[in-house]
């Protein structure tokens, strides 16, 4: 007999395949009654794919008494009980090391977007105003003065981008690294401050907001803030006041606070590019995910620690 694998939202069909080979699949995605659902199957469900943003909640796991692994395709955490899952015994695993050039692909596309105005202009050409009414002109992004919060694998990934388009690169973490050419920042007031275009690219899972009214003010004017780690590492109140005022020059945002809202005022401004947290949605990336998160379901189920495990 098969076991038993909840989904709580869509796969790529790669992945679909295989689990549908190897497991019964349920899914809580699928049902306009979730909770009937987990009422009737729940006490056999032994594994849980989820998505970094969703996560897993302590009242779904308190509903699956053989839960043995919550399996994310993604490397996000902070929307899984991670106190009680240690409490149960049930693994957490993350698919790592995979989504680093996409998401560094996204922060340099965002970057060029929102100097270029390219999303304005798009709009602009579509709604027919070429030819008819004034388009403002863009700004270059090449060699402007790049700071990085957190230089880990995506913030070195993205630091290489940024220095191909002849930007000076300087960065800010809990230390200074010696095999990098960036210049250390002590913090990120001080990074806001000697750079033209701040991106944050820090793990944050559990984050408490870092870029608040003086990072804001620190960046300037003329500044940009782009964020591809989370959401929550932003004040957004304070993000949608410092655009609406000029404080800030424009802003390329994945992430945000409360997914899947967005601050309706963000929505209405032409120096802000938005996307709905697809950094790593591309077939290669989304792929190379679904064989990570296979493994560590195969690992689990077989009694074996998991090879991603971040909790156990």
């Amino acid at each position: 007999m098969k076991r038993a694998i909840l989904l709580t939202q869509p796969v790529v069909p790669s992945l679909e395949t295989r689990l549908q080979a190897d497991y019964e699949i349920h899914r809580l995605y699928g049902t306009a009654t979730p909770d009937a659902l987990l009422d009737e199957i729940g006490a056999r469900i032994e594994a849980v794919v989820t998505g970094g943003s969703l996560g897993l909640k302590e009242a779904q796991m308190r509903r699956l008494p053989a839960l043995k692994i919550v399996a994310i395709a993604g490397v996000g955490t902070d929307a899984v009980d991670l106190p009680y899952a240690r409490e149960r015994g049930i693994h957490v695993t993350t698919t790592p090391n995979v989504l680093t050039a996409d998401v560094a692909d996204q922060a340099l596309c965002l970057l060029i977007a929102v100097y270029r105005r390219l999303t304005q202009a798009e709009r602009y050409v579509r709604a027919g105003q070429w030819g008819k009414a004034p388009l403002p002109l863009a700004h270059r992004f090449s060699g402007k003065r790049v700071g990085i919060v957190g230089l880990g694998r995506v913030g070195r990934a993205i630091a290489a981008r940024a220095a191909a388009f002849d930007c000076p690169v300087s960065y800010t973490d809990l230390r200074a690294f010696s095999d990098v050419p960036y210049t250390f920042m002590p913090d990120i007031a001080t990074l806001a401050a000697n750079c033209d275009a701040l991106v944050l690219a820090a793990s944050a899972d559990g984050a408490k907001p870092v870029v608040d009214a003086a990072v804001l003010d620190a960046l300037g004017k003329h500044g940009v803030l782009v964020n591809v780690a989370r959401g929550r590492l932003v004040d957004e109140p304070e993000l949608v006041r410092a655009l609406a005022s000029g404080r800030i020059a424009g802003a390329g945002l994945d992430v945000f606070a409360d997914e899947p809202a967005v601050p309706a005022a963000l929505l209405q401004m032409d120096n802000v590019v938005v996307q709905p947290h697809r950094a790593s949605a591309t077939w290669e990336t989304r792929d190379a995910m679904g064989e990570i998160v296979l493994a560590n379901l195969r690992a689990s189920l077989a009694g074996q620690r998991p090879p991603d495990t971040v909790l156990a």
